[in-house]
């Protein structure tokens, strides 16, 4: 299939210059925007990785975001109430709010098990 795009300036300059690697952007872009479609998001493979280990409630309450993602969540939260998200921020912003709610279901449902036992 031929495809023709319009692409802005500022995303233009990142746009790789050979055949494959266009083909390998597009293909990794469609396939989060499919998976947001269906309410997935990547960034939950880490979190889903350890659940599906059946961890213990302790090892489920002691989970925290790294560093990098802590910080990236407050820099995304500080320019928001600043000055706004663009469109890719605020679809990543999305991605760790899910991610986060998991989190806190898992904790919950652990701080359950834990305070029954």
């Amino acid at each position: 299939m031929t495809l023709t795009l319009n692409v802005p300036d500022e995303l233009a300059a990142y746009m790789p210059k050979n055949e494959t690697d266009l083909v390998a952007v597009l293909t990794a872009g469609l396939q989060r925007w499919r998976g947001r479609q269906r309410g997935e998001v990547q960034q939950m493979s880490d979190v889903t990785e350890l659940l599906a280990g059946l961890p213990s409630a302790q090892e489920v309450m002691a989970l925290r975001p790294s560093a990098e993602a802590a910080e990236r969540a407050e820099a995304l939260l500080r320019k928001n109430s600043e000055q706004g998200l663009t469109v890719e921020e605020q679809a990543e912003w999305e991605d760790i709010k899910r991610v986060e709610h998991l989190v806190r279901v898992a904790k919950a449902k652990a701080a359950l098990k834990l305070k029954s036992t």
